[in-house]
């Protein structure tokens, strides 16, 4: 159990080392060549800060993951299949339009193209949600409808995790809590590989979010984490959830919570963009049309500071964790829980929109 324990640990500080070695240099090169994310009237920042702290995710994870397989005594029993490089090239094309897009800009419908073509790769190395786990009396999935499925709930969450990233430390506070709980989730299971993805990822966003939340802009230390992270980190969330989530008890026992343990982790961003997505559809516009009207934005608009507005958000997921966990042992039924998901958190954007309605008549009257 020691050594089990070891391998994730040292995934986790390698990864660590070389996102803290690495950021002064990245951020040094960014100064260098102006890569920045200026302000801008959708901007809640007020300086120029470099933009692609994000970009080291995927080095890092990949030296925490090398460095614990060498110190693995049975490394020559690992096996890598066809599958694996499929999934390896969807993770690598995601990585680079958010490389691209950082460096020279590109276009929401190109962007999600990609981002479709991508999603692609998740089923067709076997990774996809074929089991409902009896929610609404539904069990197997066939192929037919799996499938589309799939690549449906990828474009969610990787534009949720994209989207969501408008104030300092949001998406990778959520990420960081989502991984956290996949490493404890896929340790339990005995599945290595995938712990030790976690943790790698884990521990790469959590020297980020350091950087990002308490670094200086006049000394140079703080950076945001750019499409190429936040893109990454979505496509990465989908695919542990869903491998989580999958059926296969060829490999895993069954558990008949793991889809439900998978939407609860990633239940805040995806909500948000659902609301968005129809938000914009009832007022007539393009989803992909830029405005203001994401969570975070409100609680911008009525006051918080970006921290408080970090806290309120980081304490609701929290809040959606404990709430669906302990109906859950109550053996309530998934189908009530998710209603009660629905409606607390309607209720809470319509409270927020009324302390914001009252504030907007407050100042007019002032004025």
């Amino acid at each position: 159990m020691k050594a089990e324990i070891l391998y994730p640990f040292v995934s986790l500080v390698v990864s660590m080392s070389v996102t803290a070695a690495a950021m002064p240099l990245l951020l040094k090169v960014c100064r260098s060549k102006g890569l920045y994310d200026l302000p801008g009237e959708r901007k809640v920042h007020h300086n120029n800060i470099p933009r692609l702290g994000g970009i080291l995710f995927v080095p890092s994870m990949v030296a925490g993951v090398c460095v614990s397989l060498l110190c693995m005594e049975n490394l020559d029993t690992l096996t890598f299949k066809a599958e694996s490089f499929i999934l390896y090239s969807g993770f690598l094309l995601i990585y680079l339009i958010g490389v691209a897009d950082d460096l020279y800009g590109m276009k929401a419908g190109v962007k999600f193209v990609i981002q479709f073509v991508a999603s692609l790769f998740l089923p067709l190395c076997g990774v996809e949600i074929n089991n409902l786990y009896g929610f609404f009396g539904i069990y197997a999935l066939p192929s037919l409808v799996s499938y589309p499925l799939t690549v449906l709930v990828t474009l969610l969450v990787v534009n949720s995790i994209n989207l969501i990233d408008g104030i300092d430390g949001l998406a990778a506070g959520l990420s960081i809590l989502a991984l956290s709980a996949f490493t404890v989730l896929f340790f339990n299971l005995g599945v290595i590989g995938y712990t030790l993805i976690s943790c790698g990822l884990l521990g790469s966003v959590i020297v980020f979010f350091y950087f990002n939340m308490f670094g200086r802009p006049e000394r140079h230390t703080k950076t945001f984490m750019g499409d190429a992270g936040s893109l990454m980190l979505g496509y990465a969330l989908a695919y542990l959830g869903m491998k989580y989530a999958m059926y296969r008890p060829e490999l895993l026992p069954v558990r008949p919570f793991a889809l439900f343990v998978s939407y609860t982790l990633l239940l805040l961003p995806t909500f948000d963009l659902i609301r968005v997505a129809l938000g914009r559809l009832c007022r007539r516009v393009s989803i992909f049309h830029p405005d203001k009207t994401h969570i975070h934005h409100k609680l911008m608009e009525l006051g918080c500071s970006m921290h408080q507005a970090l806290r309120v958000l980081l304490g609701l997921y929290v809040f959606f964790g404990l709430f669906n966990g302990s109906l859950y042992f109550l053996e309530v039924s998934v189908e009530w829980i998710v209603l009660a998901d629905v409606l607390i958190f309607a209720a809470f954007h319509l409270y927020v929109d009324l302390l914001i309605a009252k504030v907007r008549r407050h100042s007019g009257s002032r004025e």
